[in-house]
């Protein structure tokens, strides 16, 4: 008597559960019937990468240089680097290189603008650098004097001027040497590079 009642119990269970179909398939998807979608192809750019700094530069010169494109800029800061083969003065603007010149001189003294007083800086050569329709008084960050004693070449690089529109550094050399003057964009950049004599 147990045994069926035990047996009528699991019966009556039995019957109020679910059912489950054996044949039925269970998808991996999660039984929702959509196929499965396949992950987005991701192509390659269609335009090539500009050529990095450090590629492609002009040759070094032992001459002055000019340049830069027509219109109004802001000065946002300087830097200097030392390499291998040369020492690195840049000049930071937005939007654009505005038009300079780098003129070499004999000794590393500046006027300081307008003022009738200048300056002499470290070394016994310079390199005095001049952009013209631009302005970092609102704009530039950072040092206005770079000493670099530890440099071979590049020995201070100091503001002289930024007035009217008017823009100078004057570059302090441990001697006289070649250059290579050259422009950058994506932040517009004015590099002078100063060539370490391999001597």
């Amino acid at each position: 008597m147990r045994l069926t009642f035990a047996a009528l119990v699991i019966s009556i269970l039995g019957a109020c559960g679910p059912s489950i179909d054996p044949s039925a398939a269970v998808s991996p998807g999660g039984g929702t019937g959509v196929a499965n979608a396949s992950a987005p192809r991701i192509a390659p750019a269609p335009v090539t990468p500009p050529t990095p700094p450090g590629t492609n530069l002009p040759d070094f010169a032992c001459s002055d240089a000019s340049g830069g494109k027509t219109g109004v800029a802001n000065t946002i800061t300087a830097r200097a680097a030392e390499q291998d083969t040369y020492d690195r003065f840049v000049l930071q603007f937005d939007p654009i290189v505005p038009s300079y010149t780098v003129k070499r001189q004999d000794k590393p003294v500046f006027p300081l603008g307008a003022s009738g007083q200048s300056v002499t800086l470290s070394g016994t050569a310079g390199v005095l650098v001049t952009v013209h329709s631009a302005s970092g008084t609102t704009s530039f960050s950072g040092s206005t004097d770079l000493i670099h004693s530890e440099f071979q070449i590049l020995k201070e690089a100091r503001q002289t001027q930024d007035f009217e529109g008017y823009v100078s550094w004057g570059l302090g050399l441990s001697r006289p040497t070649c250059m290579r003057v050259f422009t950058l964009t994506d932040p517009a950049r004015l590099v002078v590079d100063l060539q370490i004599p391999s001597s």
